[in-house]
């Protein structure tokens, strides 16, 4: 079962002005005594939209300099870059008792039309035709194509592709934006261990020391987290103690009529203890 509940998500991006250029939010509670970078990449995106009305988040690249405990409250100190007609641009520094534990460059676009064209999502089987599966950070349905098992200790390649659909949600297209970037964060270093015999994500922390340094992730069209959507990653490389992740998110229930909403990239520590 998931580990986390989506109403605890979504009251995690109710976010407080405690100050000028100050914020701050609740933690997601779980058992575990860190802070899943996915909270506080959905309260970037949340804190970024709530300081620049009338446009939505285009773009965040975030680091991760230091782990957050869950014992103690995130404020968020939040500086304006630029704020024009169309684009802005946030700054983003979350701190813990003055600890960095998230820097986000934001950047913010009203709703235009332009040119448009994108790359094909793979040539996988829909929904219907995929494994229900608990991916226990993601409180919604998800289902993996082929069936795939990041604890499994195998030999596969270094791809994943899996739908997922959240219940009925509010309009608010801040929070289907935030909801997807809480589930980027999750699955990129399992994929980077699928090539190498005898390691999964399930061997972490015994085993294997693992932790996002960076994250970074576009947002291309419009689209609904309750709707299915296809997220198809895959990890290019692994070198020097590092995973590199990307993928592709793609909204409608058939890969052939499928439309690219968002791309996410992702490093990470992997250092076999």
């Amino acid at each position: 079962m998931p580990i986390i509940s989506l109403d605890d998500i979504l009251a995690s991006l109710e976010i407080e002005e405690i100050g000028s250029g100050r914020y701050t939010a609740a933690n997601v509670p779980m058992e575990h005594r860190r802070i899943f970078g996915g909270q506080l990449l959905a309260q970037a995106v949340a804190v970024a939209t709530y300081t620049a009305p009338g446009k939505q988040v285009k773009s965040l690249h975030v680091t991760f300099p230091h782990e957050g405990d869950l014992a103690a409250r995130v404020e968020f100190k939040v500086e304006s870059i630029q704020d024009g007609r169309s684009f802005a641009t946030r700054w983003i520094v979350a701190t813990q008792n003055d600890r960095p534990v998230l820097t986000a460059l934001v950047s913010l676009h009203i709703e235009e039309t332009g040119l448009s064209h994108q790359t094909d999502a793979p040539d996988v089987a829909g929904p219907d035709a995929a494994v229900a599966t608990d991916l226990d950070m993601i409180p919604w349905e998800t289902r993996v194509v082929d069936g795939v098992d990041l604890a499994d200790r195998e030999v596969g390649p270094a791809r994943l592709a899996f739908w997922m659909r959240a219940p009925t949600l509010p309009v608010d297209p801040m929070v289907h934006q935030a909801l997807l970037a809480h589930a980027t964060d999750l699955t990129l270093i399992g994929t980077a261990l699928r090539p190498h015999a005898g390691l999964s994500q399930a061997d972490s922390p015994e085993h294997l020391a693992t932790a996002v340094t960076t994250h970074t992730l576009w947002f291309h069209r419009p689209f609904r987290i309750d709707d299915w959507l296809l997220v198809a990653q895959e990890s290019p490389c692994a070198a020097g103690a590092r995973g590199f992740g990307l993928g592709h998110v793609f909204s409608g229930e058939s890969a052939k009529h499928a439309t690219l909403v968002a791309s996410f990239a992702q490093e990470s520590l992997i250092r076999q203890r």
